[in-house]
């Protein structure tokens, strides 16, 4: 107890130091390990979410009176000043208050906003648009010209607010207020689209005189090859020859050296082409061939060949100008005389001059730089070097002997036994073909089958044959076809497609037989539904069951039960009667059918597969919505009682370096599942209570 002299009477005769908070020592952390269970930032996201209340919107308002009205404007008007003055530099708020009044049709005070928020921002052009946006749509026609003036003059550079302006000035048929506007902006030198614009503002008008003079101004702001090559065509399309000449001879004066002065001497070249002055568009040509230095002037040098071909000395031209070109390829490829792309552009340069014989030459020399190893990837790029020769012969060369005697070549030299090109050998058949020279194309892709079968050979074979009408040797294919790949199911479907197309009903059947007994397919899923379709379509149920049956004991993939079930619920026997009640009975069988290959699948996976929950549940998913759509007949009942509970769980991930963490997933438990557990617990206590009472009994 502490002495009567240290008590304090204003503290209710308590000391000092009773009177003192005490507080609790901050405790140390010493397990700084990670918890067992962690928490996500995702799942406290989703929780978040989940307790998240719904917003609460206020109720809508009908104004009945002016009273009401003007109480709704202040309470409006209030709530935007409170949030301009939170937010001031945000102008869409500005613009909702302006808008706001201008439907409020109070005029006046959305100026004065508008005012107020350029105030804030002026140099926001968006603001200005939507201003006089306003003024125009209620014709306020002088405001309007106020508010462009002032944008114009506080933002020349933004084009957008010269376009509106103008096209304002345009639409109220103010022309010469227009051209003011446009001459107020060419003095602050634009770009080129507002000349331009200038120019087809007077051009609607017919002044050509005034159009003339803006491009001359034009010219001189935006020195330019595109900008003088425009003033010449304007002038050639208004019929002055001499004018559109004295501007392409100025242009050149000044732009001689510009890296786009090719683009100017091609188009004076061919103003005087047009003119037809050959002569002077020959001494341009040359004059710029002269100047522009060679790696620039590729344009020139084609059109001046072009020139030449149309006007003069063809042999000469093409020799001079192909040959620099020609010298360099020719030094390429004696460097690397493997690069086949380099080889491409020789012959695509000699086939640009035509001259046959050298093209033929070129050609020769580039398919005799085989390549030195017998692996397909090196011969990729070469083959296509005897398909561009086959193919120059047939089409520019017309000579079919060639083209043949180049086919044939490029197959003997193919190493088939390690290697080929399944595009060679449909090309060469496909060719005779449009010679008419069915059986040579037919040779050519037996001796492909022979040497170097493919899926693409055998598919175009069979293809040409079937069109053909030659139903015998399409089967004859299809036999060679499934005995060089009897893993392929798309041969062995394309088969019985060809047979069922013929209503060889027996032969179809047959062929599906041969396929399913494989030992080795690629897509034996494909197969059995179309062999399935096809037994469904001939109305053969009973063979569609035994199909489905032995599915089944190849595999108890969820699929096939599902599939199989959804046959039976609509495997409906036609019939000439018309009886309701019969009808009935057969729908009722056809459910009653479902419903046991629903069964054996159900007790497949809860007695030989126990570990495929998720399947299970899908399965059983896909039943209750079987019964749901089955109507009065359908019994939903059955379904539920037998769904399983959906639990999310969580386990641990264990990695080569230990535990990596935790992930979640789902389970489920399925009613006998819970069932066996709980007996187990309560067998479990039984067995502790026993181990207890006899621990007692023993002290």
């Amino acid at each position: 107890m502490a002495s009567s002299k240290d008590a304090d009477p204003s503290l209710g005769y308590l000391t000092r130091k009773d009177t003192e908070v005490k507080l609790p020592r901050p405790t140390r952390v010493k397990n700084k390990t990670p918890a067992p269970i962690q928490i996500t930032a995702e799942q406290i996201l989703r929780e978040a979410r989940e307790r998240q209340e719904a917003e609460i919107r206020p109720p809508k308002q009908k104004i009945t009176d002016p009273t009401e009205l003007a109480d709704y404007r202040l309470r409006k008007r209030k709530e935007f000043e409170d949030l301009v003055r939170r937010v001031r530099w945000n102008v869409r708020v500005w613009i909702k208050y302006a808008q706001w009044e201008e439907s409020q049709k109070d005029f006046n005070r959305a100026r004065s906003v508008w005012e107020r928020a350029l105030e804030v921002d002026y140099r926001n052009h968006t603001l200005w648009l939507k201003y006089a946006e306003v003024e125009m749509k209620n014709k306020f026609i002088n405001h309007a010209r106020n508010v462009w003036d002032r944008a114009v003059t506080l933002l020349p550079r933004v084009d957008q607010l010269w376009y509106k302006y103008i096209h304002m000035e345009e639409i109220l048929g103010n022309v010469a207020g227009a051209r003011q506007i446009f001459e107020r902006w060419m003095n602050w030198m634009p770009d080129q689209q507002g000349w331009l614009s200038y120019i087809k503002f007077e051009l609607r008008y017919n002044e050509i005189d005034r159009a003339r003079a803006i491009f001359e101004r034009f010219v001189q702001c935006h020195p330019k090859v595109g900008a003088w090559i425009r003033f010449a065509k304007f002038e050639m399309k208004n019929g002055e020859v001499g004018r559109a000449r004295n501007v392409y001879e100025r242009a050149v004066e000044k732009l001689a050296d510009d890296e786009e002065a090719e683009q100017l001497f091609v188009a004076f070249a061919e103003f005087e082409e047009r003119c037809k002055e050959s002569e002077r568009a020959r001494c341009i040509y040359k004059f710029a061939l002269d100047h522009i230095p060679k790696g620039r002037a590729e344009d020139l040098y084609r059109k001046f060949v072009a020139f030449e071909k149309q006007y003069g000395d063809k042999e000469g031209i093409e020799d001079a100008i192909v040959g620099k070109r020609r010298f360099q390829y020719e030094d390429e490829v004696r460097k690397s005389p493997l690069n086949y792309d380099t080889w491409f552009d020789y012959i695509r340069l000699e086939e640009s001059v035509g001259n046959k014989e050298r093209i033929r030459e070129v050609f020769e020399r580039a398919i005799a730089n085989v390549p030195p190893a017998e692996e397909k990837r090196y011969w990729q790029r070469y083959i296509y070097l005897w398909i561009n020769y086959a193919i120059y012969e047939e089409l520019d060369a017309g000579d079919v002997e060639r083209t043949r005697a180049v086919y044939k070549e490029c197959l003997k030299l193919i190493p088939h036994e390690k290697f080929s090109f399944a595009k060679i050998w449909l090309l060469a058949a496909q060719f005779e073909i449009r010679q008419l020279n069915l059986q040579g194309a037919r040779r050519i892709l037996g001796n492909a089958i022979g040497k170097a079968p493919k899926d693409k050979i055998f598919k175009k074979y069979i293809e040409i044959e079937l069109q053909l009408g030659n139903i015998d040797r399409g089967r004859k294919l299809y036999e060679k076809y499934l005995e060089w790949a009897p893993e392929n199911c798309y041969a062995w479907c394309k088969y019985a497609e060809l047979e069922k197309s013929l209503s060889e009903t027996e032969r179809t059947r047959s062929i599906f037989e041969l396929a399913i007994a494989q030992p080795f397919l690629d897509m034996p899923e494909l197969l059995w539904k179309a062999y399935i379709d096809f037994e469904i379509s001939e109305g053969e149920f009973g063979k569609t069951r035994e199909l489905y049956d032995r599915l089944l004991d190849r595999t108890k993939h969820l699929k096939v039960w599902i599939s199989y079930a959804k046959f039976e619920a609509s495997a409906l026997v036609e019939g000439d009667t018309e009886d309701h009640l019969h009808e009935q009975e057969q729908k009722k069988h056809c459910i009653e059918r479902a419903r046991r290959i629903f069964e054996r699948a159900a007790d497949y996976y809860m007695t030989s597969a126990p570990e495929l929950k998720e399947e299970r549940a899908m399965l059983l998913e896909e039943w209750l919505n079987m019964e749901a759509s089955f109507g009065e007949l359908g019994d939903v009942s059955l379904v539920q009682s037998k769904l399983p509970k959906k639990l999310k769980k969580r386990r641990q991930i264990v990695s080569e370096d230990g535990p990596a963490g935790y992930e979640e997933y789902f389970d489920y438990v399925f009613p006998n599942e819970a069932q066996t557990t709980n007996l187990k617990i309560l067998e479990a206590a039984y067995k502790w209570k026993k181990q207890k009472v006899s621990s007692d009994d023993d002290s």
